[in-house]
């Protein structure tokens, strides 16, 4: 269950060892997503009942999933498909991002939450959270410059700019783009990684406060690993 660096890393290796087949599934949510090696499936399951299926026609015998993380309903289809055919299951998940000094964090547990601590906070507002879930910022008052690979579904704020741009970002190019749209507060995801923390060193550096959405927790008793090599490890292990 791929759509992740990681998870284009993971297949890399596992495509070119001996004894292995891989199948990486993308949920096509992205018009143009960079596709890993090997067999690429793009589209959904239909629930846990239909990725079963899905698994158990295709002669599965285990299941990495490595997908976004907050591609909550995923993970937990992933978990239950896999329990519920015996097969061993495991979810990578990149670190989250840890607040250092100078950073002015606000954590909140979902959307809705973000929504409401942006009131008070600034009229110029960085909402960098991907295409989803922008409908729950249209009803505020403020502008918002809007950054995603593709255009968001369903309602936006009244006041807002879209930037359709892929990381990876550089901190002197979100420095610039804060500055020069004179934001005032940031939202994002704790999405982890790499490509695009360089947009909360920006904000540390210019001390703007930013709003961090919590991610969705695992399934209870998830198998959970932090590193493509961990993930290899587990999969080697199975052998």
């Amino acid at each position: 269950m791929g759509g992740t660096r990681e998870a284009r890393e993971l297949a890399d290796i596992v495509s070119g060892e001996r004894g292995f087949e891989i199948v990486s599934s993308l949920a096509g949510r992205v018009r143009e997503p960079v596709l890993p090696v090997g067999e690429v499936r793009v589209g959904g399951f239909g629930g846990v009942d239909g990725l079963r299926e899905w698994l158990s026609g295709n002669g599965v015998e285990a299941v990495v999933d490595a997908t976004h993380p907050f591609a909550g309903a995923i993970t937990a289809n992933a978990a239950a498909a896999a329990l519920a055919l015996g097969l061993p299951v495991l979810h990578l998940r990149r670190p989250a991002w840890q607040q250092r000094d100078g950073d002015h964090w606000v954590r909140v547990p979902d959307l809705a939450g973000a929504a409401k601590a942006l009131t008070g906070m600034g009229d110029r507002v960085f909402l960098t959270i991907g295409r989803q879930g922008v409908a729950a910022f249209a009803e505020s008052d403020a502008w918002f410059l809007i950054r995603a690979i593709d255009p968001p579904d369903g309602a936006r704020p009244a006041r807002h700019e879209l930037l359709l741009a892929r990381g990876p970002f550089t901190l002197t190019d979100e420095t610039a783009l804060l500055t020069d749209r004179r934001i005032e507060v940031m939202v994002t995801k704790d999405s982890g990684g790499a490509l695009t923390e360089a947009k909360l060193e920006a904000a540390r550096a210019l001390a703007l406060p930013v709003v961090v959405i919590d991610r969705p927790a695992l399934p209870e008793g998830a198998l959970s690993v932090e590193t493509v090599a961990a993930a290899w490890d587990w999969l080697r292990g199975l052998r």
